[in-house]
């Protein structure tokens, strides 16, 4: 199993609850959220294990949250497994999980960033102007077509596995998209349950934001690929800050970023942090790739018996 490669969720992963079993067994975990509430200045970990819940999904609480949680569990792998990645990489927020985990960036650093990140993200866009909609059996070529068609402003978001697109824009425009899939002869199209259009046009003022916090902060050199979500090309120190900026505007190339993983030769896929999001979108994408999601104890002790196999 020497190519493992980790990757890392997004935004929407977070519950209350999450690390609780982790943190209460593992000195290590449990140092992660020790630092990370430090970092913030406040308990994020209480938010974490007893919520409650809309306080957590906060955009500058849940990004953090999850970041923690997730580079917990890679130094889990790490250390108590044995189980060096070989590439890693996230799905936007989780893509600030990768470069910790692949030694370009601070985890302390990281955790103030995107908490600052997800509150630039909240206030780019007032609350209610708007949205986003998932879309489920039309390609790419199609969804972008229709997005150039219909009134308002829609743009393709998220390209998560074969056949399931996110968009994001004003609500019009997504509203006049989902018609139009549906229309098109879209399986399904329905509306997201989000608090801002994500990975669109309507985020410049945040890119703007974070491109400030970005200058301010020391990158390294990676200690294994970290591929981009904006280009799938693995991420340099001199490129870092613009991916980055440019990564909040830019659609998720996550569908592509998993089929690049797979080119590079691995042998398995384990997503570290809350959630089974990305295991099911990685099977849907590279069928015969095997995955799996560490997120408990148990699932710990799971994957430790693979590895003996």
């Amino acid at each position: 199993m020497s190519q493992v490669v980790f990757v890392f969720p997004g935004q929407g992963a977070q519950y209350p609850g999450m690390g609780r079993e982790l943190y209460e067994q593992s000195l290590l975990v449990r140092d992660y959220f020790q630092r990370g509430d430090k970092a913030l200045g406040f308990p994020l970990s209480k938010l974490c294990f007893h919520g409650p819940a809309p306080e957590l999904t906060l955009t500058e609480n849940a990004q953090p949250a999850i970041l923690i949680l997730s580079c917990a569990i890679a130094a889990l792998l790490e250390e108590e497994l044995g189980i060096q990645p070989a590439a890693v990489a996230g799905l936007s927020l989780g893509e600030y999980s990768a470069l910790v985990v692949g030694g370009m960036l601070d985890f302390e650093a990281a955790v103030r960033l995107v908490s600052r990140r997800g509150r630039y993200m909240q206030e780019a866009v007032p609350a209610g102007v708007g949205g986003m909609a998932a879309i489920f059996g039309l390609d790419s070529a199609q969804v972008n077509e229709l997005c150039g068609q219909v009134e308002g402003i829609v743009e393709a978001a998220n390209y998560n596995c074969p056949g399931q697109i996110v968009v994001s824009g004003d609500k019009q425009g997504v509203s006049n998209l989902v018609a139009a899939a549906k229309v098109a002869g879209a399986r399904r199209a329905m509306t997201l349950d989000v608090s801002a259009p994500f990975h669109c046009s309507l985020l410049e003022p945040a890119a703007e934001k974070l491109s400030q916090d970005l200058a301010a902060v020391e990158f390294r050199s990676s200690r294994m690929p970290i591929l981009s979500n904006v280009d799938v090309a693995p991420i340099t120190p001199h490129r870092v800050r613009e991916l980055l900026a440019a990564q909040v505007v830019s659609p998720v190339l996550w569908q592509q970023c998993v089929e690049k993983l797979a080119a590079m030769g691995v042998s398995t896929l384990v997503e570290a942090g809350p959630g089974k999001t990305l295991s099911g979108l990685a099977r849907k994408t590279v069928r015969d790739l095997p995955v799996y999601n560490v997120e408990k104890p148990e699932d710990l002790l799971q994957f430790k018996g693979v590895l003996a196999c």
